[in-house]
């Protein structure tokens, strides 16, 4: 762990790996590129993905889907210790698949009312308490890519490999509307950044939690860089022979 005076690791100062590891943990902030990268690493691999912020999102959805109150804490948790979301494999479209109650609510999951309402869901005490043996336990099976916003700082601490992915608020509004409006979703870019930057500041503020690089995490700036870059550049670290 580097002391508070060190400067944050980053891909062009960390030392290569000769062998993948096990499990690979990727943070950072909303539509960073965390989804896209670990997709196709994950295929690369042949390891299991698991997006927590999918888990978030359809915990969120199946809130709303039966009308709590978003801000009840007591409610929402009891629906998140309830065990009803699964995670399914990687399959074709590259995504996983997510389910709550047997339904496949994968396209649900992206909807402006869930984008609107999971910050308030993520960063409630017992629904990340809920949420993060459960990932922990998904790790603990190995070869995986665990993607969030606090995997290496709170979630597997551990982990081998700590990978911070960043780039600027405009950037990631920018990626945010093209990767809506490919899923059919058209949404102002204006109004896209409005809440990515309110997104940005209730998970850096949040008690439980809060979204920062773990202190021994590799930052990468991927400002610039096009998706085949972050993904030779992120495959360099964790020790993807090219």
């Amino acid at each position: 762990m580097r002391e508070d005076h060190e400067a944050p690791r980053t891909a062009e100062t960390a030392p290569a790996r000769q062998v993948p590891a096990s499990i690979i943990a990727i943070d950072g902030p909303v539509a960073s590129g965390k989804t896209a990268v670990g997709l196709k690493l994950a295929r690369q691999l042949g390891y299991r993905l698991v997006d927590t912020g999918m888990i978030y999102r359809a915990i969120t959805w199946l809130a709303l889907d039966r009308g709590l109150d978003i801000e009840d804490e007591a409610a929402v948790t009891s629906l998140a210790e309830s065990d009803r979301i699964a995670l399914g494999s990687l399959g074709e479209g590259d995504r996983t698949t997510v389910s709550a109650d047997g339904r496949d609510i994968s396209d649900e999951l992206r909807s402006p009312a869930v984008d609107r309402s999971v910050s308030y869901v993520s960063r409630m005490a017992g629904v990340r308490r809920a949420t993060v043996e459960l990932q922990r336990a998904f790790a603990r099976e190995g070869r995986i890519i665990m993607l969030g916003r606090d995997i290496g700082s709170v979630v597997l601490p551990d982990a081998p490999v700590k990978i911070y992915l960043d780039a600027t608020p405009a950037e990631r509004a920018r990626r945010r509307y093209l990767e809506l409006s490919a899923a059919g979703v058209e949404r102002p870019l204006a109004e896209i950044m409005s809440e990515l930057a309110q997104r940005d500041e209730m998970d850096r503020q949040r008690h439980v939690s809060p979204l920062k690089p773990a202190a021994d995490a590799i930052i990468l700036d991927t400002d610039g860089l096009s998706l085949e870059e972050v993904v030779a550049r992120v495959g360099e670290i964790i020790g993807i022979q090219p």
